[in-house]
């Protein structure tokens, strides 16, 4: 799985957003704002990963526990899907 094209990530202040452009500005109005953890996934997510690639990112960045990592992370995805930014 991997972030769907038409979707930018900025830094605006301290904090970071993703942005919808182009075409994808049209069906999607807003922004999702993420925090250090959510910029990593969504930096790892540029690639096409599993859910594993991506709980083995985070258990090697951060001092998380297996368990907690997965369930951050589906939960992460979940978002991500609610909104039609992930191609699988």
């Amino acid at each position: 799985m991997k972030i769907k094209t038409g979707y930018v990530l900025r830094e605006v202040g301290n904090q970071c957003v993703v942005v919808p452009v182009g075409e994808t500005a049209v069906t999607f109005n807003g922004i999702i704002t993420l925090n250090k953890t959510g910029k990593y996934l969504w930096e790892l997510l540029q690639e096409d990963v599993t859910v594993d690639d991506l709980v083995n990112g985070m258990l090697s960045k951060y001092d998380v526990t297996k368990e907690v990592a997965t369930k951050d992370i589906l939960e992460f995805l979940e978002v991500l899907r609610k909104h039609q930014i992930l191609v699988e």
